[in-house]
């Protein structure tokens, strides 16, 4: 029974190893800059995903805005597909009961995946006001 056990232990790691070596390192960087009724807007969360069409997206990297309100977020993902990666940014800004927050994505475009384990150049996404609305913006209460 034991061997049984260690045998299929022993199998089920090479089949996780096997498939991880299949799935080659995808790197990115991404910056930018927040602001709230002008002025840095710090303390903000925003979550750098691989966005999945049919299971739950993957989590590249996380972090929160400087006091300047700026981020800097890399991070590095495995897939045998190219990554889709998408920003999501968290704020309160402008809310009068900030229970839950209000959440937006941003698309990242492909040219600023670098294939390997360490990003290239980094992707500034420029400046969001996020007194703004924003296509898809919603409310999030688990981020």
């Amino acid at each position: 029974m034991r061997v049984l056990l260690a045998s299929a232990i022993f199998c089920s790691l090479i089949a996780v190893t096997s498939t991880i070596s299949l799935r080659p390192s995808q790197s990115i960087a991404v910056s930018g800059k927040l602001i709230c009724k002008g002025k840095p807007a710090s303390g903000v969360k925003v979550k750098l995903y691989d966005h999945d069409t049919f299971t739950l997206d993957d989590l590249i990297a996380q972090g929160k805005t400087g006091p300047d309100g700026t981020f800097h977020l890399t991070g590095t993902a495995h897939e045998i597909t190219r990554i889709t990666p998408k920003l999501n940014v968290y704020h309160k800004c402008g809310k009068l009961i900030p229970i839950c927050d209000i959440k937006f994505s941003v698309g990242i475009p492909k040219s600023a995946i670098t294939r390997g384990s360490s990003a290239g150049a980094e992707h500034d996404v420029g400046t969001f006001n996020l007194e703004n609305k924003f296509p898809g913006q919603g409310t999030d209460c688990l981020n």
